[in-house]
């Protein structure tokens, strides 16, 4: 089988802004794993993704002579896994008139991408699996995709002894991985699996319940309280109460608050006591604001939180309504509720907003980032510039 994979993202970008302003879809984590991870553990082989061309800077594509291409927001399983490694030269399928995969030439890929057809007659039909088509579906299908990664992780490995100073429920469905430290926890893995990360921490009093899943080197801190269907992903510090949420990586909600049905990308911050409402006063249906629309959109859901774009910090004792978006650094502090739609680089709160300044956002963001051990390179820099001239028509203050 060709085993150069390109995740091809761009017909789904602005339905999973403010995440794809700083990533391809396929970087985007839900479930243990990306849905680039995803396809390598799947697939094997080379993968990389074709995303907007600001972006291949720092994700640069890999087009050969033959590629299996695929549409970045499908999540794979089993079915569709098999139906891509039995196309053959050429061949691809669809559902109705929209392409899922196929096994491309370096010409096709440029036609499809180009938006030219190919040959029909190699087209099968064939019903896509679930498909990620909008922000909220990150924590909504992430109880599916967490249970189904553990089981893709753990097959035919053994987990790390489970300390006997933890409280502990159907420990056959809890894996922990070297180097990770998990003693005197509370572990409820009843409701789904609990996967623990390369040198991770559960700190005492932690009371978590499955499906749960910890990064590697993050730690649930004192006494935090985690509902099920919630990812971590690396280098995280989380405590307080945290429910069906995914914190895509080198993030922190160190402290007490609440955080439900949230999304929140990589290097954000949540001061002390922040907090989201996921749940109207009348329990109407949650909207939130559509970057594809250009307005705010129906999510069909009745519980809805947050969505914290990459490198957005608030401050104590912040909160956030219902449905509340959050474009990508943004600066957000003091009393009152916050409009629910805040865009990028932005700089203040209920009492209303400024323009963060590129040189500010740049400088919080390396002094951040050196924390880790990460350099802000060029190539970020870049990111942050595009970013600021194209959410510019947002900041209408």
């Amino acid at each position: 089988m060709v085993d150069n994979i390109v995740l091809w993202d761009l017909p789904f970008r602005r339905q999973l802004l403010p995440f794809t302003y700083t990533r391809p879809v396929g970087e985007i984590r839900i479930g243990i794993l990306t849905i680039a991870e995803k396809y390598t553990k799947y697939l094997g082989g080379k993968v990389s993704c074709l995303p907007a061309d600001y972006l291949q800077g720092k994700y640069p594509v890999q087009i050969e002579a033959q590629n299996i291409l695929i549409n970045a927001n499908i999540l794979p399983d089993e079915g569709f896994i098999s139906a891509i490694k039995t196309l053959k030269e050429g061949e691809y399928l669809v559902e109705g008139r929209k392409f899922l995969g196929g096994n491309l030439s370096r010409h096709d890929v440029e036609k499809i991408v180009n938006g030219d057809s190919l040959n029909p007659g190699l087209a099968t039909q064939y019903h896509s699996p679930v498909e990620l088509n909008h922000i909220w579906g990150i924590f909504s299908l992430n109880e599916f995709e967490l249970i189904r990664d553990f089981e893709l992780i753990t097959k035919g490995r053994k987990s790390q002894p489970i300390h006997p100073s933890n409280y502990v429920k159907n420990p056959e469905k809890i894996f922990i991985e070297e180097g990770a430290i998990v003693e005197n926890a509370s572990l409820n893995a009843s409701g789904g699996p609990i996967y623990i990360g390369r040198d991770a921490e559960v700190m005492e009093g932690a009371t978590i319940r499955g499906p749960f899943s910890l990064g590697e080197h993050s730690t649930v801190k004192l006494g935090a309280k985690i509902y099920g269907g919630t990812s971590i992903g690396p280098y995280c510090k989380i405590g307080g109460e945290v429910s069906n949420s995914v914190f895509f990586g080198y993030s922190n909600k160190g402290h007490d608050g609440f955080v439900g049905n949230a999304v929140i990308g990589e290097w954000c911050n949540m001061g002390a006591d922040s907090n989201n409402s996921n749940l109207k006063n009348n329990y109407e249906e949650v909207k939130v604001w559509d970057y594809a629309k250009n307005g705010f959109t129906k999510t069909g859901l009745q519980f809805c939180g947050l969505f914290m774009g990459d490198h957005s910090k608030c401050g104590i004792n912040t909160m956030f309504n219902t449905g509340t978006v959050v474009g990508v650094s943004a600066n957000i502090f003091g009393g009152g509720f916050p409009r629910n739609f805040i865009p990028s680089f932005s700089w203040g709160g209920a009492s209303g907003f400024t323009t963060y300044s590129m040189e500010k956002a740049l400088d919080t963001a390396k002094r951040v980032m050196e924390r880790r051990d990460i350099s802000l390179t060029e190539k970020d820099i870049e990111i942050f510039k595009h970013i600021f001239e194209e959410s510019k028509q947002y900041r209408n203050f």
